[in-house]
């Protein structure tokens, strides 16, 4: 009986990871396992938690750290950036007016729903923008400095 009740454990924090997604409770999850391994194969309650206890510590002090430089941003870890990464930073064409409500941009060759980062800012049909960050399927983006020649405005040359 002591097994099922270790397996449940596991089960609720491996769910729970899910919806914190901080890589923290599937090391207690993973603890929850491996005592419900010990209860198995009939080993005391105390046995039991010690094994939880152990395994836990070792999976976060053991495996946590690898598994968090391995989800490094590409930017921190200097590889070339994909996905939203890569579009943060990008050029975007207004092709309908942006504002803090609405708007549509093309980047870099895609369509995107578009908002202006900064609430004063609001970009005409035509004018370039420079993506600053995309949250979900939006692109926020800020007046660009570049003419549409490529070329730096005379006053910031």
């Amino acid at each position: 009986m002591d097994a099922v009740w270790w397996i449940v454990l596991g089960a609720v924090l491996a769910v729970a990871e899910i919806f914190t997604t901080t890589l923290f409770l599937i090391m207690f999850a993973v603890g929850a396992l491996a005592a419900a391994g010990a209860a198995a194969l009939g080993a005391p309650v105390e046995v039991q938690a010690v094994v939880f206890a152990v395994v836990s510590a070792l999976t976060v002090l053991g495996v946590r750290p690898t598994l968090r430089r391995h989800r490094m941003s590409a930017m921190e870890s200097g590889d070339q950036p994909f996905g939203v990464e890569a579009i943060e930073g990008s050029s975007a064409l207004v092709l309908e007016r942006v504002d803090t409500d609405h708007g549509l941009v093309k980047i870099d060759g895609e369509l995107w729903q578009a908002r202006a980062y900064d609430a004063t800012q609001v970009f005409a049909p035509g004018e370039r923008a420079q993506v600053v960050q995309v949250r979900g399927a939006t692109a926020l983006v800020w007046r660009d400095d570049i003419s549409p020649s490529g070329e730096l405005p005379e006053a910031k040359r």
